[in-house]
């Protein structure tokens, strides 16, 4: 059957900085001449999941996994891989699905109640569809007949789709340039991008491309590589997606109009694919499989100062007290490579921190937390306890030979953990829980690609030898964080864990944040990392974030002070910048960047209730903190091109200053009402504005019917910190209709909420004519630390003198009601 037909290309309202390519003009990642294509499927038959036919002296399987999804495989020799990677955290089979199977002499189907699954059997080929006949996934078919719908060449495979030159593709994660996918071509391989022996190979030939230089804002591979896209009917907004669970080497080709493939090198062709059509739907299933972030520590939300910088004790104290003293809200401290003992792990140099564990208590007693680096790389040294007692257990990594791999990092000859080896993941997480309990927040994992330096990684061998590198090299950074965040959660079960990962794969999520990795202190970096939040947003990641100000390359005082306006509204909040830069303080360029700084942490902090809410909902369905406008408004076709601004949560629309000198900027509100945050303007839309950008500013709406909760101070911790009153910031909605959100209070350290020591307050907000009814229901037992003795409630775009509180008239006070509250339900009515 027919795709759907091209629509007119909607209208984009923002492209990538002035200078960057708006499309990079792909070329064929793949050569596939000699690739071998399966064309004959026989020997159909029913299985309780779905059907199973031959192919080509292999099997193909196609199992019902929900009444949406479904998963294709084929054998490679003969057998099927139950566990292709680490990605998965459900079994896939779970779930009860009513389907039917019909088998007919040229076609077999299997149906559910959305989804269609056809294989034609000579000539061979497979699509998709949903149950009202539009196209999920449909095989190419050359003009002589033929289908790319499998074919092979050694150990790779190569699989054709079509689509329309109109449609959008997004997802992939961590990727650089626009959201929207189409008309470039990505590799999926975890690469150290400003190390040039590791991204030399991926670099453009032709010096016109802007991915020859590792540090654009095009370059590809990056760090992270998740194999799942979501496609996009260009005509009806529809949204269908893949998820190939394949941690091999693979290359994503949409740079052709009327169709896309995919090719992996190695390993088992085993496909999710999405019916869809809603985009917040697909991420609910994606993330159901591969898993959702855990309840993140409240702390872990705080502003982070970090730099790369050879830091002694003394020094650290100094950089606690002086954030303190200049009012700038901070919960976390850093150490870059520095603080060890010759780049050893799990050390510290005594000369530079002759008491670590008395200093990081003083800190805690000060409301900072502090996080150091902890690099795969273990020093190869005979008599350094980490890596006898590596060499001991047998948890390193070996060659064919069977002898230790051995790499160059910061110590200098390095061995790796084994982390494909459970013994490995187990003694790298007591390694991890015994340096946490000397008195740290959290553990940063870096060089997790992994990155080798000088010596290739290739030679690095899994499972004890048994497995080739390319294999589990992407899958390194996610097994990593599984085996430290295990051993912390073993070690100390009921405390809530943050780690920071730099690379990941499918299913990172569940074990770590990410940050974006090495960037440069330029305004077109600071756009890139809004397009790539959304990415790894949409793919399963909503705990992300750039280092703000920039990594590497001097900062300017107008660059930081935007950066951290924006950074500020993003899930990861963190300002780190390289050895041998400038210093990027929120007071190195004096006062007045002083004071927009420290506005745009306080602002984050009031938030901290809002965002808090945010991430809760994220580990419950997977809806990401950073939010493309698509996700939340994919049948609009205005929103498809826009990567320039987003929203954070689901309740405001933030539009960052992309470029030095702006004073104004284009926004556009999707359809609703929205209120400008800085004004109280009452705007409705769709439509494009023009919205002011002073410097102490960037645009930021909040949706009409939203309650959004907020403490009325920034604190300088979130350590220790219960409010006797919670603002509630209702906007009242400009059209009839209920909308719901939501504040959870908990000890925001443990996991005690989970079972019932919290309270959660549902806010629905409806409206019906000119009355406004506010539902405030409550969930939970309450916890020791509760402290909220009131709400008070901000009116916006109304001016009542007196609403009703539980029936009671109350006067408003300058927009303001205090409702006396410790954790029981209410509602508020008024007239608009």
């Amino acid at each position: 059957m027919p795709g759907e037909c091209p629509g007119d290309d909607p209208a984009g309202t923002a492209g990538p900085p002035s200078g960057t390519a708006e499309r990079t003009k792909g070329k064929a990642l793949v050569d596939t001449q000699y690739y071998i294509r399966f064309e004959r499927a026989t020997d159909a038959v029913t299985t309780p999941r779905g059907l199973r036919a031959a192919l080509h002296g292999e099997a193909l399987e196609v199992d019902v996994v929900r009444d949406d999804v479904v998963r294709i495989r084929i054998s490679r020799g003969g057998t099927f891989d139950e566990s292709p990677t680490f990605a998965l955290c459900v079994d896939p089979l779970s779930q009860d699905v009513e389907h039917t199977v019909e088998i007919d002499d040229d076609v077999a189907r299997v149906r559910t109640s959305a989804l269609v699954v056809s294989v034609w059997l000579d000539p061979f080929r497979i699509d998709v569809h949903r149950t009202d006949g539009s196209a999920v996934v449909e095989s190419v078919v050359d003009d002589e007949g033929r289908s790319w719908a499998y074919a092979v060449l050694n150990d790779a495979f190569h699989v054709r789709r079509r689509a329309r030159r109109e449609d959008a593709v997004f997802g992939l994660g961590e990727k650089a340039g626009r959201h929207n996918r189409k008309g470039r071509s990505f590799t999926l391989w975890n690469t150290d991008v400003l190390d040039p022996q590791a991204s030399g190979e991926f670099a453009a030939t032709d010096a016109d491309d802007p991915r020859s230089d590792n540090t654009s804002v095009e370059f590809d591979p990056y760090y992270m590589s998740i194999p799942f896209f979501y496609h996009q009917a260009a005509r009806t907004g529809a949204m269908a997606a893949s998820f190939v669970d394949n941690g091999y080497r693979a290359g994503y080709d949409f740079s052709e109009g009327t169709e896309y493939s995919m090719t992996f090198e190695g390993g088992q062709y085993c496909e999710y694919v999405f019916a869809g059509p809603d985009m917040p739907d697909i991420l609910e299933a994606y993330t159901w499989l591969t898993g959702r972030a855990a309840p993140p520590p409240l702390w872990a939300l705080g502003f982070h100062q970090c730099r790369w910088f050879d830091y002694s004790q003394d020094d650290l104290e100094a950089l606690a007290a002086r954030l303190r003293e200049r009012g700038i809200p901070c919960d976390v401290l850093w150490l870059d490579i520095d603080h060890m003992d010759g780049y050893r792990v799990f050390t510290w140099n005594t000369d530079q921190f002759p008491d670590a564990p008395g200093m990081l208590e003083h800190l805690r007693e000060q409301g900072f937390g502090v996080i150091t680096i902890v690099d795969p790389g273990v020093k190869h040294e005979p008599g350094y306890a980490v890596f006898d007692q590596a060499v001991e257990r047998d948890v390193l990594c070996r060659t064919e030979s069977g002898s230790v791999y051995v790499g160059q990092v910061w110590p200098g000859i390095t061995a790796f953990p084994d982390f494909v080896e459970p013994e490995a993941r187990a003694w790298w997480g007591e390694l991890n829980a015994d340096h946490v309990r000397s008195g740290l927040a959290g553990i940063w994992n870096d060089m997790n690609e992994p990155a080798t330096g000088a010596i290739p990684a290739e030679a690095m061998r899994f499972g004890r030898g048994q497995f080739p590198h390319e294999r589990y090299h992407n899958q390194y950074a996610l097994l990593m964080a599984m085996g430290t965040t295990e051993g912390l959660l073993e070690a100390m079960p009921d405390k809530r864990t943050f780690v920071l990962s730099r690379a990941g794969s499918p299913g990172i999520q569940r074990y770590a944040a990410n940050w974006m990795g090495d960037n440069m202190s330029r305004w077109e970096h600071l756009w890139m990392s809004i397009p790539m939040g959304a990415g790894l947003g949409i793919s399963g990641q909503p705990f992300a974030g750039a280092d703000v100000g920039g990594f590497g390359e001097d900062s300017s005082a107008e660059l930081l002070a935007r950066w951290t306006q924006y950074g500020a509204l993003t899930p990861f909040f963190r300002n780190h910048a390289m050895a041998g830069t400038v210093d990027q303080y929120a007071w190195s360029f004096g006062e007045a960047v002083e004071d927009l700084v420290r506005d745009a942490i306080a602002l984050r902090y009031r938030l901290m209730p809002y965002l808090y809410a945010a991430f809760l909902r994220a580990s419950e369905t997977g809806a990401p903190v950073q939010r493309p406008l698509v996700y939340d408004f994919q049948y609009d076709a205005a929103v498809r091109d826009i990567d320039d601004q987003y929203l954070f949560g689901p309740d405001l629309l933030v539009a960052p200053v992309v470029a030095a000198g702006t004073t104004a900027r284009q926004v556009y509100l999707p359809e609703g009402t929205w209120y400008d945050w800085h004004t109280g303007e009452r705007l409705a839309g769709p439509r494009f504005v023009t919205a002011a950008t002073p410097m102490d500013r960037i645009p930021l709406f909040a949706r009409g019917g939203a309650v959004v909760p907020m403490w009325s101070e920034a604190p300088p911790t979130t350590a220790g910190y219960r409010p006797d009153v919670v603002e509630l910031h209702l906007f009242v909605p400009g059209a009839d209709g209920t909308r719901t959100s939501f504040l959870q209070e908990d000890d925001g350290l443990t996991f005690a909420a989970a079972d019932g020591a919290r309270y959660r307050t549902e806010l629905e907000v409806t409206r019906a004519g000119g009355r406004v009814r506010l539902d405030a229901r409550v969930d939970g037992d309450g916890f020791a630390e509760f402290a909220r003795e009131a709400f008070r409630v901000v009116l916006h775009g109304a001016a009542p003198a007196s609403v009703l509180v539980d029936g009671v008239e109350t006067q408003v006070r300058d927009g303001r009601v205090v409702v006396p509250n410790a954790g029981t339900p209410f509602t508020l009515e008024l007239e608009v």
